[in-house]
Order: structure tokens, then C-alpha cells, then sequence
């Protein structure tokens, strides 16, 4: 878990009268800082990009920052694609990687010159038909390897997945799109998601190589680059080890050497479209102390819940708890840390040690700066919280506010309604 909270708790106090809690808070320095880390590690390819998952973190502040580091996107939806056209990221350095896709959504995409990756071979016509006949020249498929690779909780096993083509589908779709015009291809995949082994990563790397050699050989095309997908977690609990980028990167280099280099494809392009590694330690999630309930346990409610952070309450996640000014103090009491949804799973941390807590007390939920307010949802007209940016030069900038009343009811006909019979 990342201990390194940037603010001292008279800040975040000075900080909670300006922004009232519940927010999430982002660091740009060492969001910054490991994005040049990450980077390094994978310089040592010839060509090397990581496309950050929109879906991790979808706000254009965020994105702009990326891409000052180089960064390109994964976007899976229209609206994250107009969020990257915002953020100055557009063409090839976007990768339009869907699923079920509206044909609307490959228009704009196609229109916007992004890399699209299609995940089941019936889209190849799907595609040309939503383009009047056109067909991208560069093209991308997503493979699932099957039973070849093993997955993990949180996408599940690769065969029970929904996602890519099967490996006697991938060499079909490749002639097929060839024949429908595209001269450059790209191969993907991506079975796992929040993985802390690092040889999952290197497995991962020689299982597309090999296709990529396979399919030079049978079908006489040179995929120009690899999308290892993303899936590097990051250690959500104390105790747990942070993936080594170099190593995983020193080890898929020999790989490299070994099976692309040697048949002739060097050149090949790596790509990553990570998102939780970029930003997940860099974001926290401050919500404050309520209420105090003794029944059968202890239980703290808070004035956020699962509604601004779900991953606990949809996967028994764990996430560090922090109490703002009692960082250092004993851990005397046992809780349940809550929120207010009708939903017993609506918990942030399940009998947890932590020190004596008071109302009105901060708490810090860590590494939410992924897959956090990204998952948010209005279900008991709760309403979505704000986020906040601190800035290299140490001030702050509120980069969404948070959601009102008004915009709850924004959609719905409220005048209409007052009629209807």
C-alpha cells in the first residue's frame, strides 16, 4: 500500500473547509514521477509506448498530464475518446480497444484517425459496414489465449471470458482484413487485471511472440507491434511487492532478442495500456467521520460510500484506512468503516485495527487513484464526489467538481411528469 499521503493533517484539514468531503486528491508530482519510471524501464525496446487506461482515471487533467510524459490512451468508449481529443492525445496514440461497440462509436474513432483493436472476428464487417465500405489501414485484434494462459479473479479465466478471438479466429481475421485493405496490424491481449507476479507479464510477452513469429510465417504479415495489454497491479496491502518494471522488462527484452530479433521482425513496437500502476497509488479518496454505531460490532460511518469508491463492496478489495493526525497512534479499536447505501456491502474496511476514532475525524482511504471515482454511480440518488489535482508547485485545483441536486435531475422530466396520467 503507498504510505506517501502528501498533505500534513492541519492541510488536509485547511483543505476539507475549502472542499467539503467527500474527494478524491490526486499527486501530479509523483503521478509525473512514475510515469518517468515506468517509462525507463521499457526504453530499452526499440520502440516503446504505454497508452494510459482511460477507463482508470477519466479526467482531462489527468490525460493532459500523461501525455506531457508521452503517454497515449486506451479508450473503450466514445466519450473517453472525446475526452483524449480534449486532452491533446489523438491519433495512432490512441487505441480504441471495445467490446460490443456501437458502429457510431467506430466512426468517430475511424474518423479520428486512432488505432482500432477489434475484440470478435464478426466485427471485421461490422466495422467495414459502419465505415460505407472503408477499412482502416491499420488494424488490431484482441487474442485470448484460452486455456493457454491462466487468469485471475478479477477478469476471471481466459476461456470464461468474453473478450478477443481464439487463436484459429486470429489467423482468419488477419487474412480477412488484409483482404479488405489493411496494410499495418497490430496484436493485443489482456487476461488479467491487478497481477503482482511479475513472470505472468513475461508469460504473457512470449505467448504473443510466438504468434507474432506464426503469423508471419503462415499468413506472410508482420504485426508491427505487440499490445501486452495492461493488468500490473499494484500492492494494495502492507507486505505485498510492487511488480518490478525492470526486471519484467529485462526479462521480455531476452525474449525479444531471442524470438523476434532472431526471425527477423525486430523493429516490432511494445506497447501497455496500464492504468492502475500510473495513477492508483497517487490518488486518495478523504471522507470524514459521522456517526458511531455499537451493536454486534463496532462501525464508523462516513460521509462517503460505495457509491464514490466500489471496488471494496464489488470485490472484497482491500484498501489501506488512514485516521488524518492519528497516523502514529495506537491501533486500540476494531471497525467496520461504512458508508450510508442501503447495501450491506457498502464497506470500506471489515474489522479493521485502527486508532480510537472521533466524529468529525478525517479519513484517508488509500490508492484510489484508480478504478475509483472512475466507478462511481448514483444508485440512492447518492451524489458523485469532486476531485481535486495538487499541483507540483504545492497549490490545489479542484479538476471536477462534485455533482449536485440539480444534476442528479438533469435528465429526468420534471415538468412533464406534474401531467402525466
Amino acid at each position: 500500500m503507498s504510505s506517501n499521503f502528501p498533505l500534513s493533517h492541519g492541510r488536509l484539514e485547511d483543505l476539507a473547509r475549502q472542499f467539503p468531503t467527500p474527494f478524491y486528491i490526486y499527486d501530479e508530482r509523483a503521478i509525473r514521477e512514475n510515469m518517468r519510471e515506468f517509462s525507463e524501464a521499457f526504453s530499452i525496446f526499440p520502440k516503446f509506448t504505454e497508452h494510459f487506461a482511460v477507463k482508470a482515471c477519466p479526467n482531462p487533467y489527468i490525460l493532459k498530464i500523461l501525455a506531457e510524459c508521452g503517454c497515449g490512451a486506451d479508450c473503450s468508449s466514445l466519450p473517453e475518446l472525446m475526452l483524449c481529443e480534449t486532452s491533446g492525445i489523438t491519433g495512432e496514440k490512441i487505441i480504441f480497444t471495445s467490446n460490443e461497440t456501437p458502429a457510431a462509436e467506430f466512426v468517430f474513432a475511424f474518423k479520428q484517425g486512432a488505432i482500432i483493436n477489434l475484440d470478435d472476428i464478426t466485427h471485421i464487417d461490422f466495422l467495414r459496414d459502419s465505415l460505407g465500405g472503408k477499412f482502416p489501414e491499420l488494424i488490431c485484434f484482441r487474442y485470448n489465449p484460452g486455456a493457454l494462459k491462466e487468469g485471475n479473479a478479477i477478469i476471471g479465466r481466459p476461456e470464461e471470458a468474453k473478450y478477443g478471438l481464439t487463436r484459429e479466429q486470429i489467423f482468419e481475421a488477419y487474412k480477412k482484413a488484409r483482404e479488405y485493405g489493411a496494410k499495418r496490424f497490430g496484436l493485443h491481449t489482456m487476461v488479467a487485471s491487478n497481477e503482482l507476479n511479475p513472470e505472468y507479464f513475461v508469460d504473457t510477452a512470449k505467448i504473443l511472440f510466438e504468434l507474432a513469429v506464426e503469423l508471419k510465417k503462415v499468413l506472410g504479415i508482420k504485426i508491427e507491434f505487440l499490445d501486452l495489454g495492461g493488468g500490473i497491479g499494484i500492492p494494495y496491502r502492507g507486505g505485498q511487492k510492487k511488480v518490478p518494471l525492470d526486471y519484467v522488462a529485462k526479462k521480455i527484452r531476452a525474449l525479444y532478442d531471442e524470438m523476434i530479433v532472431a526471425k527477423g521482425l525486430d523493429g516490432l513496437e511494445i506497447k501497455w495500456e496500464c492504468g492502475r500502476p500510473i495513477t492508483g497509488p497517487y490518488g486518495w479518496l478523504v471522507t470524514r467521520a459521522i456517526h458511531e454505531k455499537n451493536i454486534y460490532r463496532k462501525y464508523i460511518g462516513v460521509d462517503a460510500s460505495m457509491a464514490d469508491l466500489m471496488r471494496p463492496g464489488m470485490y472484497g478489495a482491500y484498501h489501506e484506512v488512514t485516521v488524518s493526525g492519528k497516523e502514529d497512534a495506537v491501533k486500540s479499536e476494531v471497525y467496520d468503516v461504512v458508508g450510508s447505501l442501503c447495501e450491506n456491502c457498502d464497506k470500506f474496511a471489515v474489522q479493521r485495527e485502527l486508532p480510537k476514532i472521533e466524529i468529525g475525524d478525517l479519513l484517508v482511504i488509500h490508492d484510489a487513484g484508480a478504478h475509483g471515482r472512475a466507478m462511481g454511480f448514483n444508485y440512492n440518488g447518492k451524489l458523485r464526489c469532486g476531485e481535486i489535482l495538487l499541483r507540483c508547485d504545492g497549490s490545489f485545483k479542484e479538476i471536477r467538481r462534485r455533482e449536485t441536486i440539480e444534476d442528479y435531475f438533469a435528465t429526468l422530466d420534471l415538468d412533464g411528469v406534474k401531467d402525466f396520467k
